[in-house]
């Protein structure tokens, strides 16, 4: 008579059947290289509008301390009284730094993603060469905008970086006496046609980002790019230089 032969199984482990916990959908989004770029793009469409509407409102020193001042003190005051005084201004500027941080993080996580990618061809020639010039730009533009930033906090709106005669109410003093100092008025244009190489290919790479990149638009995408980078740079760097040559003061 033969004789069957039976394998035992050992015991089955909890952790086998224990399911994995699934992220949040958008930590999970996150995680991939879509979701960066995805936050690239929403992150720096916020931020370019906060540029833009920084330097329109900055204008009022053509007109006047008493304007600028006006509308300095008019920020401190948005929804005033539903909110208190100054807490709408510093929750925007709080969502600013939050949007650059995950900018910054989305930029460096996907600069490693790349580095360790099979590159991929640009659909056009003018797809190649416009990445190309921003590649050999971008890294060190932003590093010093980073640097522009926060001497830009120091001196204008905590003070530590002004002169003795800082105060906060008297912002139109506080941007003449900046902008007095040659170095610091270079620092600024410098500073400013660099946020405009950045934004260029910002305004740019948005299309890209969300995946409207026909390459039918590109002359169209050139065009805005070109234009907002213009506008911007071109009014902030008329602010040191308007001080330095007396017209303002």
């Amino acid at each position: 008579m033969a004789q069957i032969v039976t394998s035992q199984r050992g015991p089955v482990t909890g952790t086998a059947t224990k399911k994995r916990k699934n992220k949040p959908f958008l930590l999970d989004l996150y995680s991939t290289a879509l979701g960066k770029k995805y936050v690239m793009g929403a992150t720096g469409i916020g931020m370019m509008g906060f540029v833009l509407f920084h330097m329109i409102g900055n204008l009022k020193m053509y007109m006047g301390a008493e304007a600028l001042n006006h509308y300095a003190e008019f920020l401190k005051v948005l929804l005033y009284p539903i909110a208190p005084k100054g807490w709408v201004l510093w929750g925007l500027r709080g969502g600013l730094i939050t949007m650059l941080l995950l900018h910054l993080h989305a930029a460096y996580s996907l600069t490693v993603i790349n580095r360790h990618a099979r590159p991929v061809k640009y659909q056009s020639k003018r797809d190649y060469q416009i990445a190309s010039f921003a590649s050999r730009t971008m890294r060190w533009s932003g590093i010093i905008i980073l640097a522009f930033i926060i001497w830009h906090l120091a001196d204008l709106t905590f003070g530590v970086a002004n002169t003795s005669e800082f105060n906060r109410t008297e912002v139109y003093d506080n941007v003449v006496n900046s902008f007095s100092r040659t170095p610091v008025a270079l620092f600024y244009v410098i500073a400013n046609i660099l946020l405009g190489i950045h934004l260029f290919h910002g305004a740019w790479s948005i299309f890209q980002s969300f995946g409207w990149n026909n390459p039918r638009f590109n002359t169209w995408r050139r065009a805005f790019a070109t234009g907002f980078a213009a506008i911007v740079v071109l009014g902030n760097v008329s602010f040191p230089i308007a001080v330095m040559a007396g017209v303002v003061g």
